[in-house]
């Protein structure tokens, strides 16, 4: 059994297509399709469920590439421990983070590409929850960020990052010039663009909403915080953003971000990573940068008024 025959399998289980799993390991497709015919020949056992086209794995092959995945995350983790032995951390370190908090990942990667300058590192920003963990799970990841005010799966460690509050952000042609801050029932009144109903980020403000007895009805939805602040800009809109994003855009000129209060609402936001021993050198190393780094000192200092 070879490590490149569990690496093609993993990849046809992720891509979940013959072809664009040879491309991601740049074989050709008969090359990966030989290869897992082999590994099947090994193990006497059907993997893959072969018809005119893919047709998904078979139960046996579901749980070999759970092992599958396991045995090159701690292939890799081996190759990574033994380079941090010999000439320091070397190699990629991957972090996926929720939308709502992805403005805040360049607090950790800064510090840490300084205190490991021979590992680059990949970020995911557009993800849910629950694609976090999956990927944790599926070692796809090293580390992620994201809320920790629900029940947490098992088999991850958590680390507390900050506090993610909330702004309102309209134009300052709103009427709310001389407010010091404003209440979800006057968010509740203006026209909002607000995040997808899908994303977490979304459900926790509809939370927040529906504890004051108030349902939002925004005109517009987007998977973008970015594109939250693009809408306010027309001056039509306005939008309840984390606070936190204000240190990647301040206030734009023609803009004013009020607290939210009654409530003022904090949700938990943090590092997770696998339990598992001795697992991620480059999740050991995020998580070492991350305790020494006071990210939510850093976000209370943000702009929070005109």
């Amino acid at each position: 059994m070879l490590f490149r025959q569990l690496e093609y399998l993993v990849a046809l289980a992720r891509e979940r297509h013959f072809a664009r799993a040879a491309q991601s390991c740049h074989v050709s497709q008969p090359a990966l399709s030989e290869a897992i015919r082999k590994l099947e020949d090994e193990l006497d056992v059907p993997l893959v469920r072969r018809g005119r086209k893919y047709e998904g794995l078979t139960p046996e092959g579901e749980r070999i590439v759970v092992w599958a995945q396991r045995i090159i995350a701690d292939r890799d983790a081996l190759r990574d421990e033994v380079g941090a032995l010999r000439s320091g951390l070397n190699g990629r370190l991957r972090i996926g983070s929720i939308p709502t908090a992805s403005g805040a990942v360049s607090l950790l990667t800064g510090p840490f590409c300084t205190a490991h300058p021979l590992v680059t590192v990949d970020v995911l920003t557009d993800l849910q929850s629950v694609d976090v963990f999956r990927l944790l799970q599926n070692f796809e990841i090293d580390a992620g960020i994201t809320y920790l005010h629900k029940e947490l799966p098992e088999g991850v460690q958590t680390l507390p990052l900050y506090e993610e509050r909330y702004v309102l952000l309209t134009t300052v042609a709103e009427g709310l010039t001389h407010r010091r801050s404003a209440t979800w029932a006057d968010a509740s009144r203006l026209p909002l663009c607000l995040l997808t109903g899908s994303m977490q980020g979304r459900r926790v403000l509809d939370e927040v909403f529906a504890s004051v007895g108030l349902t939002p009805s925004p005109r517009i939805e987007t998977d973008s915080v970015g594109a939250l602040f693009a809408h306010v800009r027309t001056g039509q809109w306005a939008s309840v953003v984390p606070q936190a994003w204000l240190h990647v855009f301040g206030v734009p000129h023609g803009m004013q971000a009020l607290p939210l209060v009654d409530p003022s609402a904090a949700v938990p936001v943090g590092l997770v990573w696998s339990a598992r021993e001795p697992g991620s050198v480059m999740a050991r190393a995020l998580v070492e940068v991350a305790r020494h780094e006071d990210l939510a000192t850093t976000l209370d200092r943000l702009p929070d008024a005109r």
